[in-house]
């Protein structure tokens, strides 16, 4: 005990002299605010169901702080008041208005608002179904169109007002959906599909993460997340929806050559893997490596080469053998894939 005896000293000296301490609330407010953000927060919402949650969460803690008040009033009366100030009758009065009813009819209230957000949203015929299938560590996206599916990877995009029915599920270990912003996590378990419906009301470029420890690079499996009109959604799904423009070049022959194929698909090329993530559209993604990196040139051909440098515990095989000029002309032949 002396080492915390001497902290106290400390701390009670330094407050006499008018030091630091005075500044340990400010400070120590600022280093909670300098942890908000707008892309990947709960406290900045886009989606309907993430505004609803601050909702409750705000009301949940008003709520405490009342509880919490009338405990220490009542706290502060059984301490400062003179003996026999209280009776017996007037103190079982108090306990039974502060200790039962007060609080029963608050949480009862809070129930009762809470109670209809647990019931699921509707989800219409028409309305876009997305399933997001969670990989080590990746995520496969499919849109599902009256065309047939679009595959995607790495990135969901939203149209702004639309009502979305996310399918979630897993092709190895437990993993968890989270768009802070969005809508509450939401387990993606091997063999079993949940649904997350979800609506965005805000356009902008957010960020999701997986909340469940799946493996080495659990911390390392991000995605982004793109809310739009429903205008430019509608075009960029049927961009989507086309083939790869690609040109006949040394990266692709490369990339055909080294067996890339055997694990990614690039519609309207022979390349066609199921494993990995989809490239017909690489070249049109804001991030690598499941929002990891940038997607440079430089960033590309390293992560080909070694992408357990980046990733440890990926499938992805490291292609230590590839010549650096090789992998280059690969990644600007990805990177040219929109």
């Amino acid at each position: 005990m002396p080492a915390i005896s001497g902290f106290r000293i400390k701390v009670i000296g330094t407050r006499g002299r008018g030091g630091a301490l005075r500044w340990l609330c400010p400070v120590s407010g600022l280093a909670w605010l300098s942890g908000c953000n707008t892309h990947q927060s709960a406290l900045a919402p886009f989606g309907a169901e993430a505004d609803a949650l601050r909702s409750l969460l705000i009301l949940l803690l008003i709520g405490a702080v009342l509880l919490a008040a009338g405990l220490f009033w009542l706290m502060r009366r059984a301490v400062t008041s003179a003996e026999g100030a209280i009776t017996h009758q007037q103190g079982m009065r108090m306990v039974l208005w502060l200790g039962g009813v007060f609080p029963t009819i608050l949480l009862g209230g809070l129930l009762v608002y809470s109670l209809p957000m647990m019931k699921p949203a509707p989800v219409g015929p028409a309305d876009l179904r997305i399933r997001v299938d969670a990989q080590q560590f990746w995520w496969r996206t499919q849109y599902r169109t009256p065309g047939g599916p679009i595959e995607g990877a790495n990135e969901l995009r939203l149209p702004v007002g639309r009502t979305v029915s996310l399918e979630l599920t897993a092709g190895d270990v437990i993993h968890s959906f989270w768009v802070p912003g969005l809508a509450g996590k939401m387990d993606m378990i091997p063999g079993r599909v949940t649904n997350l419906v979800v609506r965005a009301e805000k356009p902008g470029h957010y960020r999701g993460v997986c909340t469940e420890f799946c493996g080495l690079s659990h911390a390392l499996m991000a995605f982004d997340v793109v809310a739009m009109p429903p205008a430019a959604f509608d075009a960029w799904l049927a961009a989507q929806a086309r083939p790869a423009q690609t040109e006949a070049g040394a990266g692709a022959q490369l990339f055909a050559s080294y067996g890339c194929g055997a694990c990614h698909s690039i519609r309207g090329t022979t390349q066609a893997g199921t494993i990995g993530p989809d490239l017909t559209h690489f070249g049109s993604r804001r991030t690598l490596a499941a929002g990891i990196l940038e997607p440079t040139t430089q960033n590309i051909a390293r992560f080909i080469r070694h992408p357990e440098a980046t990733k440890p515990g990926v499938r992805m095989p490291a292609f230590p053998q590839m010549r650096e000029a090789e992998a280059t002309a690969i990644a600007r032949y990805l990177q040219g894939l929109k």
